[in-house]
Parts: C-alpha cells; sequence; structure tokens
C-alpha cells in the first residue's frame, strides 16, 4: 500500500500495533494468572497504552505541522521572487510525492516566466530600435515638406497635398511614440513619479488642451466634479490616459455634440468618467476595442492607428486601476476608470 510508503507512517503505525498487542497480552497473563486487583493493573496498562498512542500521534502530527509549514514557508518564498527555493522531497510517501509535483510545476512556471520575460525584451528592443530608426527619417520629412509649403505658395495643389502629407506624417508619428510609451509601460521602465493631485486640475488641463478642436468642430467639452476630490498619480501619465479617451469621443461624435469628464470619490475608490453622445460602439466591437490595431469593420474612422485606447489601458493599470467602456449605439459610450485609495493604516 502507498500509505505505508512514508517511513513515518510506518512508525507510527508499528507504535500503536505494538502498544495494542502488549495491553493484550498483559491483560490476558493478568487475567490467566488470576492475580489480586488484576482489574485495576488491566485498567492502569490501558492507561499507559493510550498514553503511548496518544504520545505518538503527538510526535506524528507535530513533524507533520514543521514539514507544512516548512513547504509553506518555501511556497511564499517562491511566490515573492525567490526561484532557487525548492521544497525539499527527498523521502518517501504520497505527502513528498506532492512536493516533487510542487517542484515541478514551479520549474515549469519559472521557465514560462523567462521565456516571457525575454520575448518582451526582444519585442522592446525591436519596436524600440524601429522606431528611433523611424524618428530621423520623419524629422527630415516634415522639414522637407515645410520647404515644399513654403516654395509652393503660389500652387493651390502643392498647397493641399502638402498639408495632406503633413497630416500623414503626423500620423505616423503618433503612432511612433505611442509605440515607445506602450512599449516602456509592458517593459516596467517606466518610474511613475506619484503625488497627490486635483482630478480637477487634471481634467481642466485635458479641457484647454482639446478646446481650440472642440470649438473648432461646434461640440462641447463639459467638467463635473468636486474640486476637493484627489489622486495619488502621476500627472503627467494620467493627463495622458485621459486625454486618449476624450481623444476618442472627439473622433466619433458629430457637430453639436458634448464630452462629459466626471469624477467622483467613494469609501475606497476615485472613479474618473469620460462620457459622450456620439455613435456608440457597436457591441461586436466592445470587447475589443483595448486591443492594439484593432479596427473595427463598423467605423468609420479612417484616421485611426488602433493605439489610443490600449495605451490609455495600460497607463491606468499601471496605477492598479481598471478601466471598462459601455457603450449603446447611437446614443453614446462612456468609459469608466476606478482608483483604489491607498489605505492610511
Amino acid at each position: 500500500m502507498k500509505l505505508f510508503a512514508n517511513r513515518r507512517i510506518k512508525f507510527l503505525f508499528a507504535g500503536i500495533l505494538w502498544s495494542i498487542l502488549a495491553f493484550t497480552l498483559i491483560s490476558a497473563l493478568l487475567a490467566g494468572f488470576e492475580v489480586r486487583n488484576a482489574s485495576y493493573c488491566i485498567l492502569f496498562s490501558s492507561l499507559c497504552m493510550g498514553a503511548v498512542i496518544l504520545t505518538l500521534c503527538f510526535r506524528y502530527f507535530r513533524e507533520q505541522h514543521t514539514i507544512m509549514e516548512n513547504a509553506i514557508s518555501q511556497i511564499k518564498e517562491s511566490i515573492s521572487g525567490n526561484k532557487d527555493v525548492t521544497i525539499e522531497c527527498n523521502d518517501e510517501g504520497e505527502l513528498y510525492r506532492l512536493f516533487h509535483e510542487v517542484n515541478s510545476l514551479v520549474s515549469i512556471l519559472n521557465a514560462h516566466a523567462v521565456n516571457e520575460t525575454n520575448s518582451k525584451k526582444f519585442l522592446q528592443n525591436t519596436i524600440s530600435d524601429i522606431s528611433h530608426q523611424l524618428k530621423t527619417p520623419l524629422a527630415a520629412l516634415n522639414i522637407y515638406n515645410g520647404i515644399i509649403q513654403d516654395e509652393g505658395k503660389n500652387s493651390p495643389v502643392i498647397q493641399e497635398f502638402s498639408l495632406l502629407s503633413e497630416q500623414e506624417l503626423d500620423r505616423i508619428e503618433t503612432l511612433v511614440q505611442n509605440l515607445l510609451k506602450i512599449t516602456k509601460l509592458d517593459a516596467g521602465t517606466i518610474i511613475l513619479e506619484k503625488s497627490l493631485e486635483h482630478v480637477s486640475e487634471l481634467a481642466e488641463n485635458v479641457k484647454q488642451h482639446f478646446l481650440f478642436r472642440a470649438q473648432r468642430e461646434g461640440k462641447e467639452i463639459c467638467l463635473s466634479g468636486s474640486g476637493e476630490i484627489t489622486l495619488l498619480c502621476d500627472r503627467t501619465w494620467i493627463i495622458e490616459a485621459v486625454s486618449n479617451l476624450v481623444k476618442n469621443a472627439l473622433d466619433h461624435t458629430e457637430k453639436g455634440s458634448f464630452v462629459r469628464i466626471e469624477w467622483q470619490a467613494f469609501a475606497s475608490v476615485v472613479q474618473i468618467t469620460i462620457k459622450d453622445n456620439g455613435c456608440g460602439i457597436h457591441p461586436e466591437d466592445l470587447h475589443h476595442i483595448f486591443k492594439r490595431f484593432y479596427r473595427s469593420r463598423f467605423s468609420k474612422d479612417t484616421q485611426g492607428i488602433g493605439l489610443g485606447l490600449p495605451l490609455a489601458k495600460a497607463i491606468v493599470e499601471a496605477h492598479n486601476g481598471t478601466i471598462e467602456a459601455d457603450s449603446t449605439l447611437g446614443s453614446g459610450t462612456s468609459f469608466t476608470i476606478n482608483f483604489l485609495i491607498p489605505s492610511k493604516f
């Protein structure tokens, strides 16, 4: 039986068996020789047998408890990042087979983690190299485009195509910058410089950034929330995240529409919501909008590059927050960001 593969269990059962045999033998001898006060002697021997069995069981379970505590301690140490820790499983028995399987699982997970880290590093280096290589020709193309605009002031056709090329160059530059930002966030190379910021000031900063565009397109950006609410965050990155959501709202709304930035504080959460009354998101796309380079077959937007929402999500998650989207086709979309309020204890 596998149950008796462990020497400690063998010792426990052997001890219990010998105790029972000893009690039985003593009882038989006392009864056979008709010893005076035999009943008391049998009672005493039974108490001794019980004490021996309890002692054996206590020692066994104490050893098992120590083994389990050591195993739990080693598992916790492994979870905390120490890849060299393994659970001792040199003995026999079912428990040590379990420890051996746990060690095998940890080894497999560590190998997967190393492979994933290497893949991320490779991807980061590749995208970073490509992005840096694109920066120089992009800068040169912008200069050449400026020269063409200056030289072709008297030609409407040249001016028109120069403006179109400038727009496309801006799109490529935005793509490169967003790729670099997402790559750095994925690799964990960005250190967030968190400080206590008033959410109203962050929202006002975003509004001012898009105010000219909103007025030009006949749209309104509204702010709603208490000026006392604060958020522990990296100001630059949170503004970047909210700006991407507001830009997305402006891209998918018509003249006369609104974009509303709301914020409120609950017992343990600061919530920021960006709402619009635009065309909404098709139900088929709602679960894919945070995927990088995702393009909806229902979208009329031909200028987007599909990185704004994924970048916003990456920034929010870097702050240990969550972001959710809710949309009704033809009525509008709302993005809800939740940040946990740090405990004061």
